[in-house]
């Protein structure tokens, strides 16, 4: 015969009137992988206002973002001033242009009783020479206005840089014309005449390489995005835990030592 089965004991009733027992020694440490920590509710944040999560939010995690930087009506107005300060120094890049930019000599001469204008050198490189002095003034020109912008705004911003390329287009376009203007008449035959037959005269300025304009814009827009990469202010970290305040502990005790 075999020996009857004890049943086992029933469970101990967990009353609410029960005192709460410590967990065991091995198990003060653990928590649970997806537990909260945040402080007691109704601490005050750091700016005083009420935080129903704690001053810290869950997982040390403060809950708001503050707003950095002016707002978008500031940037505007100041990316307008960019834009049109940039574009009115176009008026001094003509001027260098006109007085930097070599001379192509021309010649007219009469056939058959109508005047023609031919080049005094055919195989010169003045005329590369002109747009290349505009090229390179304008990428100058695109390199001081970039650091003056950042020096003026480190911070950046879309619509600085907008202004930037905006203003530098504007800019070339004003240099081309005033360069235009300063130098010698666009009415060569009148000139050629003027000069007399078999006398050299130089020509008007004239921008071959349109893409030059493009200049002043490109470059300032590497230099300012080289310069905000480099010496820029950096974004808060949001996973970062913030500091507590001075006389409170944070979310995970005093530091230790």
């Amino acid at each position: 015969m075999t020996a009857p089965l004890t049943p086992p004991p029933p469970p101990r009733d967990q009353s609410p009137n029960q005192a709460w027992q410590p967990p065991a020694a091995g198990q003060a440490g653990s928590a649970p992988h997806d537990a909260v920590y945040a402080a007691p509710p109704g601490a005050q944040g750091p700016h005083g206002h009420h935080d129903p999560l704690g001053a810290y939010g869950a997982y040390g995690i403060s809950g708001s973002y503050g707003q950095d930087g002016p707002g978008m009506k500031t940037e505007v107005r100041e990316a307008a001033v960019v834009t049109v300060v940039v574009a009115l120094f176009g008026a001094l890049l003509g001027v260098l242009w006109w007085r930097l930019a070599p001379s192509v000599p021309l010649v007219g001469d009469v056939v058959d009783k109508s005047w023609v204008v031919y080049f005094k050198d055919s195989e010169g490189e003045q005329a590369v020479g002109v747009d290349g002095t505009f090229t390179l003034l304008a990428l100058a020109f695109g390199l001081v206005s970039a650091v003056a912008v950042f020096l003026w705004r480190r911070r950046g911003g879309v619509p600085l840089v907008v202004a930037l390329a905006v203003g530098g287009f504007l800019g070339a376009l004003l240099a081309w014309r005033v360069g235009v203007w300063l130098g010698p008449t666009e009415d060569v035959i009148g000139h050629a005449k003027e000069a007399g037959k078999g006398v050299a005269f130089s020509a008007p300025l004239k921008l071959g390489a349109k893409g030059a304009l493009l200049a002043w814009s490109l470059g300032a827009l590497v230099v300012h995005l080289g310069l905000t990469a480099l010496f820029g202010p950096r974004e808060a970290d949001p996973y970062q835990l913030p500091q507590p305040p001075a006389g409170q502990q944070g979310p995970y005790g005093p530091p230790s030592a």
